[in-house]
């Protein structure tokens, strides 16, 4: 039975939660990349994930908590909610929550080398990276639709890197350097992916406490890159050295952006959540051009729009067969565990969309979804 449509203002929530990723998605790289030319004191890029991290931690606690005190008849009960966070298998979020800090940390430095436009679209990556870790690691059967999809993908993610001929003006970039840092980026955000779909599916814990087990397990990482590989210049020049108020405003961006899409995973489907990504691109290289005068060359244009046409196509297309070794959620699993939709053929849909990415339209099963 498919669940209810909750609303806001009368307008149904998952298309206010698509408008609002759309305009996420689109803000978060411009602001990120501005956050990093607008001074000539470069911040820290592991604080910034780190306050990220703890951001979605204290957000999502919050929402666990408020669902521990509806589950014990209006009393909250601080051991338990402790012991659902760090108690049974808490522990394999250890992995997944080490590659996505790495690949955080790593989205920051390529959005420092790439111009937004380029980032935006190559960061697409991901979406063949999954789909590949997928196949390899569960045993997904794709369907030829979708091989075709990422077929495009690749083909116009490099369509994308040739140089234009007028370069971007007044901004510092390392396409080769850059592309590097996505392409490790994107491979880490599919294997993360699919090992937190594996662990997920037959949990009986709800998305949120997973998502405060995952930004929980997150902060070690994370503070390992704060005092040991930028340890010398924090201890030297502090914590917020380089922070204007745009280093804040992508703090809260890519915050934001982890809690709305498993708002949109859970309500959406493949299709709207496809159409999202590409209006973001197309926002995404409007505005740099606007706002970073950067110059549109034909090879980009083609190369975006084989981006844009194989995301909407791989959301679109049905997967042909289920994963061989990762079995259904049980009969007897909580309600609680069912939190978004369980396209159990889709590689994409646990990466969220640290990920940022695809959900099914099938209402009938539910699978956890990371904040990213």
């Amino acid at each position: 039975m498919a669940l209810d449509a909750p609303e806001l203002f009368g307008i149904p929530l998952k298309y206010v939660s698509l408008v609002i990723l759309t305009i996420q998605n689109s803000a978060l790289v411009l602001i990120m990349r501005y956050s990093r030319i607008v001074s000539t004191e470069q911040y820290y890029t592991s604080t910034a994930v780190l306050l990220s991290e703890l951001t979605k931690f204290w957000v999502c606690l919050y929402i666990s908590s408020k669902d521990s005190i509806k589950e014990n008849g209006g009393r909250l009960s601080i051991k338990a909610v402790y012991e659902d966070i760090v108690g049974g298998d808490s522990w394999k979020m250890l992995i997944p929550a080490a590659l996505y800090t790495i690949q955080n940390n790593l989205q920051f430095v390529s959005v420092s080398l790439l111009d937004a436009a380029t980032f935006q679209v190559s960061y697409q990556l991901k979406i063949l990276t999954t789909a590949l870790c997928s196949v390899a690691l569960l045993g997904t059967v794709l369907s030829a639709r979708r091989w075709l999809s990422l077929v495009f993908l690749t083909v116009g993610i490099i369509l994308v890197q040739f140089p234009s001929s007028a370069e971007t003006a007044g901004a510092s970039t390392s396409p080769m350097l850059g592309l590097f840092t996505v392409f490790i980026a994107c491979v880490l955000s599919g294997l993360a992916g699919v090992y937190f779909e594996k662990v997920l599916k037959g949990s009986r814990k709800s998305v949120w406490t997973r998502n405060v087990q995952l930004s929980l397990f997150s902060m070690v990482p994370a503070l390992f890159g704060v005092f040991v590989v930028d340890g010398a210049g924090v201890r030297q020049n502090g914590f917020l050295y380089g922070y204007t108020k745009w280093t804040y405003m992508a703090i809260a961006c890519q915050a934001l952006g982890g809690l709305v899409v498993a708002v949109v995973v859970k309500y959406a489907d493949n299709i709207l959540k496809g159409f999202a990504t590409s209006i973001s691109i197309i926002l995404s290289c409007l505005a740099s051009v606007w706002f970073f005068d950067f110059h549109i060359s034909l090879t980009f244009m083609a190369g975006a729009s084989l981006v844009i046409y194989a995301t909407y196509m791989y959301g679109s297309a049905a997967v042909s067969n289920i994963p061989k070794h990762s079995p259904l959620p049980t009969s007897s699993e909580s309600p609680h565990t069912r939190s978004v939709s369980d396209d159990s053929d889709d590689p994409t849909t646990a990466t969220g969309i640290r990920m940022n990415d695809l959900s099914s339209s099938n209402d009938e099963h539910k699978l956890n979804v990371k904040v990213i």
